[in-house]
């Protein structure tokens, strides 16, 4: 089976609030392990409108990753904190805490 942009975002619109994921994570529950930048490739595809919770995604360090333009990692944050997500003074999210931990 073929792995698409709408399997990645049927895990992606899993996460709840107040939780995060890391692209490694949500490249192995989509059935593409070892392949995290596909995610991150999917993510930059997403419409903005997309009802997707993009923003719940960030690197295996618990940080925002860097975008190639200004902009949509200010958003992210702001869409984060918004959710009640901390980030430490090195902007890293406490991934022991915060990480989402499907039942599956």
């Amino acid at each position: 089976m073929k792995i698409g942009h709408s399997e990645i975002y049927d895990v992606i619109a899993r996460i709840p609030t107040r939780r995060v994921a890391t692209y490694g994570q949500i490249a192995e529950l989509a059935g593409i392990p070892g392949q995290p930048r596909r995610i991150g490739y999917a993510l930059s595809a997403l419409r903005g409108n997309s009802g997707v919770p993009w923003h719940r995604v960030v690197n295996a360090r618990g940080m925002i990753s860097p975008r190639s333009v200004t902009g949509p990692d200010k958003i992210q944050r702001q869409l984060l904190k918004r959710e009640g997500i901390v980030f430490d003074s090195k902007g890293r999210i406490d991934l022991t805490r915060l990480q989402w931990r499907p039942r599956e």
